[in-house]
Parts: structure tokens; sequence; C-alpha cells
């Protein structure tokens, strides 16, 4: 079912393989947990960065608990948020462990953090000290409400700032309690705003002769950035725009349907082309005369009478066979796949999004793609993260900070490291 993939270098090696892609020679520290701040690294590390992850020493990152679903106890999820980084253990609490981060920052491109704001700058790791060190030095925050404001200080989680930030007042039906979205997509949004960010500060410092520069990501403003026209419709004329469930409020038709074996598919003909190849399709041409459905206009007011005509037709035919009729006519058509019917899907099959992988710790794996597409650069995602804690300990504090074994037995011993 999924593709094998031969990754670039061994999960948990001593000495991790050289680094191709767009982003080799970049190097990051992560110094964050559980998801926002961890997915933006994994994405650059996707792409080439070397990515340096600390882990609290004895307990590590939560996330390698997270998951209700285990293989032999490990929760799988891990070994894909983390991988193509090299794990190593700091507590940067400690006075010595300040001065190990320290250490390492002066050798970083970038510092990628997912702490409350003010947590750095009690460590003696806030901005202005680290620029004083590495002026070229990129440090990307990510936080519920950002490091400004009247919410700065308030904790933040992926679900309060989708609230805050507009997304789950739209998402669900109409007078009904606001779902979550399954995921934690706030933070998976606010990851993606954060390496972008990334991403065009390296672009400034290096193309422009620029210099570093802190990149403040909310998760509350990730979600509200994708509030489309909401805030003009609101400002100029006081829409405020109500959760419409599975339909758009203004095109028509496009929604869900239920097919005869049970299955759901979404029917989008919200183009005129589309609607007559759908009508045709259906074996109602009659509807085009129709005077309720002449219009987008009349469509969009009969919805309800529309969505009825087709849930008629789905309910006649398999959910194979829908797909073979409107894939044939070229109507705009998607079944609604559970994550078992993409694993039978061959459009993610070709386009590597399903990649078997060797885990040293659970085996065989099959882990998600790389996205996107790069066409000269590719990335690679490259071997599952390491399951010992401090896996890198050693390749990271002997070549990059040259300590020696008398040093890291010391550090050990003080659970600095």
């Amino acid at each position: 079912m999924s593709r094998a993939h031969q990754p670039s270098g061994l999960a948990g090696s001593t000495t991790a393989a050289v680094r191709t892609g767009p982003l080799a020679g970049v190097r990051v520290l992560e110094l964050g947990s559980i998801i926002a701040g961890p997915f933006a690294t994994r994405m650059l590390g996707d792409f080439g960065a070397e990515v340096i992850k600390i882990e609290l020493p004895g307990s590590g990152d939560p996330l390698r608990e997270w998951g209700v679903h285990r293989h032999e106890g490990r929760a799988l999820w891990w070994s894909v948020q983390s991988r193509n980084k090299k794990l190593i253990t700091l507590d940067v609490r400690q006075p010595a462990g300040r001065e190990l981060c320290l250490r390492l920052l002066d050798e970083c491109d970038v510092l990628v953090e997912n702490f409350r704001p003010g947590t750095l700058e009690k460590w003696g790791l806030g901005p202005d000290q680290l620029h004083d060190r590495n002026p070229k030095l990129i440090i990307a925050r990510i936080s519920g409400y950002g490091q400004t404001g009247p919410y700065a200080n308030r904790p933040g989680f992926a679900s309060a700032g989708e609230a805050v930030g507009g997304l789950r007042y739209i998402n669900g039906f109409p007078r009904q309690a606001a779902p979550r979205a399954g995921i934690s997509l706030g933070d998976s949004l606010a990851a993606m705003s954060a390496a972008q960010g990334i991403l065009m500060a390296l672009y400034h410092r290096d193309a422009n002769g620029g210099c570093g520069q802190v990149i403040d990501t909310a998760i509350t403003e990730s979600c509200f950035a994708l509030l489309e026209s909401m805030v003009p419709d609101y400002g100029k004329l006081g829409v405020v725009r109500e959760p419409s469930g599975t339909v758009l409020p203004h095109v028509a038709p496009s929604n869900v349907y239920r097919t005869r074996d049970g299955k759901w598919v979404v029917i989008a003909a919200n183009g005129e082309n589309l609607w007559r190849r759908l009508c045709h399709t259906i074996g109602r041409a009659d509807l085009l005369a129709d005077e309720r459905f002449r219009t987008l206009g009349g469509r969009v007011e009969h919805m309800a009478e529309l969505d009825a005509i087709i849930s008629e037709w789905t309910a006649q035919h398999d959910a194979a066979e829908i797909d073979r009729i409107l894939v044939a006519a070229d109507v705009v058509y998607g079944p609604v796949n559970s994550i078992a019917d993409i694993f039978q899907d061959p459009q993610f099959r070709d386009r590597d999004m399903l990649i078997e992988v060797d885990d040293p710790e659970v085996g065989p794996l099959t882990v998600p793609g790389v996205v996107p597409k790069l066409s000269a650069t590719p990335g690679d995602p490259g071997p599952t993260g390491a399951w010992e804690l401090g896996a890198h300990n050693d390749e990271v504090y002997r070549e990059l900070l040259g300590l020696d074994d008398d040093q890291l037995a010391a550090l050990a011993a003080a659970g600095t490291i």
C-alpha cells in the first residue's frame, strides 16, 4: 500500500548522514514541545535543515507519550514529528545548561520555541541576550496570543486559539456547539506560519545582507488569517458569518451526499458548465429549464430542494459507481475519505504521501510524505525520530561544542544533560 523509502540516515545513529535539500546548511535549535514548535522544525528538517531538538533530561517531550493507539507501548506520532532531528537532553534552567544553550545558539541560524511569553527571558535567553551574541540568529516564537497584547501572558492551546481567532464560531452547524476539526488545527497553522516566517527571515538575512530578527507567531492570529472576507464584510456591512454546516451559504450545489452503500461524497457543481454537466449526468436535464434553478442565485435560494434531488440520485448508486460516473463527466467530486480509504487511494501512493520506513523500535512503519513537492530540491522524510533520550548527545556536544568525556560525565551527573 505504501511506497518504500530509503532514509538518508539511521534513526538514533551517533553520526547523522549529510543532509541535502534547499535548507541544507541551515542549523536549527528546537526548544519546545508537543505540536507547534516541533511541527515547524519537522517541516524545516524535511527540506534539509539540521535540526537539533532539546528535551528535558529524564522526561523528554510529552509528545513521546501522546496517542491512544500504541504499538508495544510506543506512541507512533513521535516517529513522525521527530524525524530528521538530532535529539539532545539539556536543562536550560540550570546555569550550566543555559551556558550550553548559548554556545549551541552561537552555532545556529534559527531558534524555534513555543513556551509562554516571558519564559525565555526568565531563563536569561531572551532575544536581546541572544542577539548580543549572535546578531544573525532568527528567533521564531510560537504562543497562544503572541508576545504582546493584553492576552500575551495567558496559557494558550490550539483549542482556545481556534475559538478566540474565529475558526470555531463558523465551524459546525447553526445553533449547535462549535466542534473542533478533529486535529489540533491551530497548532499546525501556527507551525506553518512560523516556518514561512523563518524562510522569509532567512532570505532577508542572506540575500539582502540583513541581520537576524524575531518572528512572533500567535495561534489566534494564524487562525484569524484564514477568515477570508469576514473582516471587511463585518467592518463595512455589519455582517456576521454564521456556521453553515456542510454547505457553502452562497453557492449551490455544493454539499455532501450519502451513497447507497452508506458513504459520503462531496459534489460541487457551482459553475454554469459544471451545473449543466451534472444535470445531464444524473438524468435531470429538465432542471436546466426549471425557473428555480436557472441562475446561481436561484439555486442558492432553493438549495434545500436542489440538495434533495441530488441526494435522491446518490442514494441510488454505490460510492464506487458515483466515482466512475462523475469523474467521467468531469464534475467536481470527491469521496469523504477515512484514513483507511486514503491508504487504498492510488493518488496518495503515486504522490509519495504514504511512505514505508524502517523504524528501529517498531519495525516497518508507514509515515506521511513531504509537502510541498519541489521539482529541483525535493524534501526527504529521512529517518524516523530516535526513541532514546539524548540519542545524539555525544554527536552534538562533542562535535559541535568540543566537550570531552570528563565534561560530559560531569554534566550528566549534575542532571544538566
